[in-house]
């Protein structure tokens, strides 16, 4: 088996056949979250995940063919598909909800990976299924591992952002780790658990997006 194939097997197939038994880490990912709208109405979210170095050492060994010393997009090509199919099985570890109600996902579009200034991140665009109507009360987005295999955390900075929002919307970034956990996060971590049939391992550690618009 090629590396890069070891390496994506690790990312998106290890948590379907390991049996977690302590809530430990062994990948980590910071991310940016922007979510789209369109004419008012939210129309998807923006991923851009930046991987640690030991993933990325391993997942590039033996990619740059041409030894250019760079990574162009033929040569992580099969890399990407691969892992872009594999994070399909975990809905992309994302969860998008309209108060109670838990929102579907299109496919992905617009995948790339890249690799710059010894960085590898991975860039994709998830539309929802359903646009939500212009005014929509109670949204909220959280990106992480149930399984706490895979450590996601925002960026430190401008870790989430809104693109072409109606004045007046704000993006929040709500921390379960902070003196009183917010009971949407709480939410958002039971219906992950309960769409990947995972245990409660590593639940409060990921950071919940909250969207508010005022109104008119």
């Amino acid at each position: 088996m090629k590396s890069y194939r070891l390496a994506a097997f690790i990312f998106v197939a290890v948590l379907a056949t390991i049996v977690p038994v302590s809530a430990h880490p062994h990948m980590w990912v910071t991310y940016v979250l922007t979510v789209d709208y369109d004419k008012g109405s939210v129309t998807g979210v923006d991923h851009v995940w930046a991987f640690d170095d030991s993933y990325t050492a391993m997942a590039l060994e033996g990619l740059d063919t041409n030894n250019d010393g760079k990574y162009d997009q033929s040569e992580l090509a099969e890399l990407l598909k691969v892992n872009m199919d594999g994070l399909k099985e975990f809905n992309y570890f994302t969860v998008a909800k309209l108060g109670e109600t838990q929102l579907e996902f299109s496919a992905p579009t617009n995948a790339r990976l890249d690799y710059t200034n010894g960085v590898l991140r991975l860039y994709f665009h998830l539309p929802l299924a359903k646009p939500l109507p212009p005014g929509a009360e109670g949204l909220t987005f959280a990106v992480f591992d149930p399984s706490y295999f895979i450590d996601f955390q925002p960026e430190k900075t401008d870790a989430v952002k809104l693109a072409s929002a109606p004045e007046g919307c704000a993006a929040t970034l709500i921390d379960p780790d902070a003196e009183k956990q917010d009971e949407q996060a709480k939410k958002l971590g039971d219906a992950m658990a309960q769409q990947f049939g995972a245990g409660a391992i590593g639940f409060g550690s990921y950071k919940t997006v909250a969207i508010s618009c005022k109104k008119s």
